[in-house]
Formats: C-alpha cells, sequence, structure tokens
C-alpha cells in the first residue's frame, strides 16, 4: 500500500529567502521573477505578514474538490499525494477554481490556448524517490517532505515540547477532509489569511450530488435543443420552398403571356 505523502511547513522557521519559489520555478521551466500571489506563472508563492512569512501553494486535498467537479476528469489524486492535471482533457469550464476552497487553480488567460496552473507537487520528482524542488531547495528546515502521517506525529511533537511557541493547531489535518501540505505557526492562522473556518469533512460528497443531476439535465436539455433546432431548420425550409414555387409560377406566367 503506497503511502500517502506531504509537507510540513513550519512558519516559525521560515526566513523569507524566496528559494522555494525560485526552485519551483526552476523545475517547472515558468516565468523567473519574484511573484507575492499565485498566478499562471508561479506555483508557489511567499507572503509577509509583520515579519512573518507564509508560503502559498496547492493544497493538495486528500479528497480534491476540483477532481470531484470537473466533468471531463481533468484533475486526478494519485496514491502518492499530488493532486494533478491533464490539459488534453480540460474543456476550460473553470469549475475547479470555482469550487477549490483554497482557491488556488489559475487559468491562462492570456493565452491562446489557456490551460489550469497550479502546483504538481513534483509529481515526476516524488515517484523517481526525490523529494519535491521547493523541499530540497529549503536550507533552514522549514518545509519538510516525508510520510503524512510521520509529518502529523512530528508536528504535533514539535507543538507539545513548545507550547508556548506554538498555536495548538496543524493546519491542513483536517480541513476539509485533510491535506498533503500541513503548516504550523506561533500566529494565529487567522492572522496570516488562512481559512480557518472551513468544514473538516470533504467536500467532494457534496459536489458529486450536485453534478448526479447533470446526465439528466444534459439529456432533456438536448432533446429541447434538438426540438427548438428541428422546428427553426424545417420552417427555413419551408420558406425556401414556397419561395421557389413562387418564383417558378411567376416564370411560367411571363412565359405563357410572352
Amino acid at each position: 500500500m503506497t503511502k500517502k505523502k506531504a509537507m510540513l511547513i513550519d512558519i516559525t522557521m521560515c526566513i523569507g529567502c524566496n528559494s522555494c519559489q525560485e526552485a519551483c520555478k526552476t523545475t517547472n521551466d515558468l516565468a523567473a521573477g519574484e511573484e507575492k500571489a499565485l498566478s499562471a506563472t508561479t506555483y508557489t508563492a511567499l507572503n509577509e505578514y509583520d515579519g512573518v512569512f507564509v508560503r502559498r501553494m496547492c493544497q493538495h486535498c486528500i479528497d480534491p474538490t476540483c477532481a470531484s467537479v470537473c466533468p471531463v476528469g481533468a484533475f486526478t489524486k494519485t496514491p502518492e499525494g499530488p493532486v494533478l492535471y491533464d490539459e488534453d482533457k480540460c474543456i476550460g469550464c473553470r469549475y475547479c477554481m470555482q469550487a477549490c476552497p483554497f482557491q488556488v487553480p489559475r487559468y491562462e488567460w492570456s493565452s491562446t490556448y489557456p490551460r489550469i496552473q497550479k502546483c504538481v507537487f513534483c509529481h515526476d520528482r516524488i515517484t523517481k524517490g526525490l523529494q519535491p524542488a521547493c523541499a530540497e531547495a529549503c536550507q533552514v528546515g522549514a518545509t519538510k517532505y516525508g510520510d503524512r502521517d510521520e509529518l502529523l506525529k512530528e508536528a504535533a511533537e514539535r507543538i507539545k515540547a513548545e507550547p508556548s511557541k506554538y498555536v495548538n493547531r496543524i493546519y491542513g489535518q483536517q480541513e476539509v477532509g485533510g491535506t498533503s501540505i500541513l503548516y504550523i505557526t506561533s500566529v494565529p492562522f487567522e492572522k496570516l489569511g488562512f481559512k480557518t473556518e472551513l468544514q473538516t469533512a470533504a467536500l467532494s460528497p457534496l459536489t458529486w450530488n450536485a453534478l448526479s443531476k447533470v446526465p439528466s439535465i444534459v439529456t432533456v436539455g438536448g432533446s429541447l435543443l434538438y426540438g427548438i433546432w428541428w422546428i427553426t431548420n424545417r420552417r427555413t425550409e419551408v420558406q425556401h420552398h414556397e419561395l421557389r414555387q413562387r418564383e417558378m409560377e411567376k416564370g411560367s406566367n411571363g412565359n405563357g403571356n410572352q
């Protein structure tokens, strides 16, 4: 059985060097340059809150909502942990952008052939036994990669060992069913821009219930649209036929009068 992989980000240790973003851009062939927010060319971004640095990226949910709302299966959750995107299947509906509880997916609005862009957890690297590029680039240990259960245990031990230093919460442990990116901090999460009111249950069952009605809606809607098309097309054919008849009659009358 494949163990779920994850990353533990200890916000108290981050010094804001931005090496994680640089490594991410290099590994994924993204446009160089520091960016403060996620974009089509930035899979990981570093924000600052009064001297505290917080890294943003795809949370790689255990039960991803983006995958459950995608009508063509462009998103998949791998056994190792990454949530991957297949641009060849994508139809550009952007449901994933609306459904993501962390508002992560970005769209290439300026591209002729736009795609969804987001962190892929360096899937190619981890399947080869390597760390994600961002974790490998972190020289101060603020980002640690490993088995999710073991990282949760380590995070709990850090909090227990220094209760005056850490907030008693591991962000990502339970949010929307749990995520593969975990955070611990000395500053309340709500003060660092985290969504702290998310439910603990996964959102995918809700989206599946909604999407289960789509086939019947599509069938009825398709039949209705076909009916409208047939009626409209039939009227056009009749009009063209009547016009040809009148032209033929005029031609006959004209020939008869000569």
